[in-house]
Order: C-alpha cells, then structure tokens, then sequence
C-alpha cells in the first residue's frame, strides 16, 4: 500500500467538490444507461415485444463504461481531487480497521509503530468526521484518543502522525492479537 498523508482541506469546499464530481459520474452514467439501453432497444429488439434483457444489458455496460471513465480519466482531473482524497482517506483508514486487533495489541505493549497508526488511524478519522459533517459518532471516541495522545506524549512520541507509512501496517500485523 503506498504512503497517504493527511491534508488540511477545507471541509464546506471539500463538500462542494464531492457534491459536484458525485453529479458529474451520476449524469455520465445516466447518459450512458439510458442511451446505450435505447440504442440496444432500436438495433436489436423487437418493436411491442418484451426488451427488457436488452435494457439490462444497457444498463449493466452504461455502468460498465462509467467505471473505467471514473477510473482511466475522471480520477485525475483537478475537480475530482476531493473526492480522489475522501476515497484514499477512507481506504487507509480501512486498512488500519482490519487489523486493529493487532494495533490495541502493539499499544497494550507500548509498541512505537503501533502507537504511531493509531494515532494516524485517530487524525484521519477525526478529519474524515470533519469533512462528511459527522462529528456526532466522533464525540464517542474523544476520551480514547486523549488517553492514546497522552501515553504517546508519556512515551516521547510524536503526536502528529499525519503519514500512514508502508510498512506500518505489515509490521504491525506481526504483533501477536490479544483474543
């Protein structure tokens, strides 16, 4: 997994800009969907019969089509750069979720890695909160994050872990999980 780091971004213009890419690939696919189940209706269907196979085969490549739009162009143009780093947020994040069995157990034991992805895993997550306007569910978690940002401090650790290095993930899946 390549590094990702976590960027100041603005939340009310990171909405917008994922409100706006979210429209732009939900009117390619419609455009799509629509025009290529017609298309499909008109060379090979048959007029009052039943299409419906031939729609859903329409349907289904319009989505197919708009995949690798989003994937082999829309991905790097400048207006889906919000949404390219909500996506890449959220997979990292992910990551660390899967084994977090192994990170409660590498801070149990005042691993430096481990301590350092949690507090990565707690920065994203507390800045993914802020972007999708849900500080509600992170309210939950603020005593957690405190007490880990204190052992950290106690540690002499760097509390600022805006970096999910490469390695972090894998060294830390080699702590042995507490059941």
């Amino acid at each position: 997994m390549p590094a990702f780091e976590i960027k100041p971004l603005n939340p009310e213009t990171y909405r917008k800009q994922t409100r706006r890419s979210t429209l732009v690939v939900a009117v390619t696919f419609v455009v799509l969907a629509m025009g290529l189940s017609t298309a499909a209706v008109a060379m090979f269907g048959e007029p009052g019969g039943d299409n419906l196979r031939l729609n859903i085969a329409g349907v289904a490549i319009g989505l197919g089509v708009t995949v690798l739009l989003v994937r082999l162009i829309y991905w790097q143009q400048p207006w889906m750069a919000s949404a390219a780093y909500g996506w890449r947020l959220k997979r990292s994040l992910m990551s660390v979720t899967n084994v977090m069995h192994h990170v409660k157990a590498g801070v149990a034991t005042e691993n430096p890695t481990a301590m350092k992805l949690l507090r990565f895993y707690h920065q994203g997550l507390e800045q993914m909160h802020q972007l999708d306007a849900n500080s509600g569910s992170l309210l939950e978690m603020r005593a957690e994050i405190e007490q880990h940002r204190s052992a950290m401090e106690a540690a002499r650790l760097d509390v600022d872990q805006p970096r999910l290095e490469p390695g972090w993930i894998e060294a830390v899946k080699k702590i042995d999980a507490v059941k």
